[in-house]
């Protein structure tokens, strides 16, 4: 009887794998084939999230920069942060407004400075080595929740990526993400199925974004916000 038992007991064991193959398979979203259109839906508060690149990157407070100036080594500068205001201080023209232009743009701002100061032809390259600014905070039903670095252009999906992905019991349905936008918090909800079948955009992240897998760990107050968006309804069904 106890030999029964035991058997009973591995071949249960053995079993078990399978089982989660089988749930795992059946928790992924079927793929759409042929062409798709994502789209952003206001009602969940995605009026404003957009999926396409910007063309030239604006720098932020907090990016470090190469700056370099051809032949001039004592003018040149190998990694600078952009302080908290926006500038950066440089040998011989002090202080030179970074933040919201491009590199091409600041090695034009710095080339006329120089030329005001005294020298002659300056030939001027500014390099991004950090984008330092661009932090996204990650947490709820993923692997591994953390803060994370990304480069301009990642999307809502890299996101959840750099935190290993999510985690066997999240709630893909109910992914929400918090954006400061002037001075206040702004809220959008996204079901990560649909967009992992490309029926609802996948968001550009920006600067100090806050992604939560999931609104089970949120305060009650979070929940009854976001559970008032005109559409939850319609993307929270099990």
């Amino acid at each position: 009887m106890l030999i029964s038992s035991h058997v009973h007991s591995i071949k249960f064991s053995a079993a078990m794998p399978l089982v989660l193959l089988v749930a795992a398979c059946a928790s992924t979203p079927e793929p759409l084939i042929g062409p798709v259109t994502a789209t952003a839906n206001a009602d969940l508060g995605q009026a404003d999230y957009h999926s396409a690149t910007a063309e030239a990157y604006a720098l932020n407070a907090g990016d470090r920069l190469s700056v370099l100036v051809f032949r001039e080594p004592d003018l040149s500068a190998e990694a600078i942060a952009i302080g908290p205001e926006g500038t950066i201080a440089l040998p011989l023209i002090g202080n030179v407004q970074a933040a919201s232009l491009t590199t091409d743009q600041l090695a034009q701002e710095i080339r006329g400075r120089l030329d005001s100061a005294g020298l002659r032809q300056p030939d001027v390259s500014v390099n991004v080595v950090e984008f330092a600014s661009h932090l996204v905070t990650v947490e709820g039903g993923v692997e591994e929740p953390g803060v994370y670095q990304f480069t301009p252009g990642a999307k809502l999906s890299s996101a959840i990526a750099l935190a290993k992905g999510p985690n066997r019991v999240a709630k893909l349905r109910d992914v929400v993400v918090f954006r400061e936008v002037n001075e206040q918090v702004s809220i959008a909800k996204f079901d990560y199925q649909a967009v992992r079948r490309g029926t609802m955009i996948d968001p550009v992240m920006q600067p100090g974004d806050r992604v939560v897998v999931g609104i089970s760990g949120l305060s009650q107050l979070w929940q009854d916000t976001i559970r008032a968006l005109p559409a939850f309804g319609l993307f929270t069904q099990i």
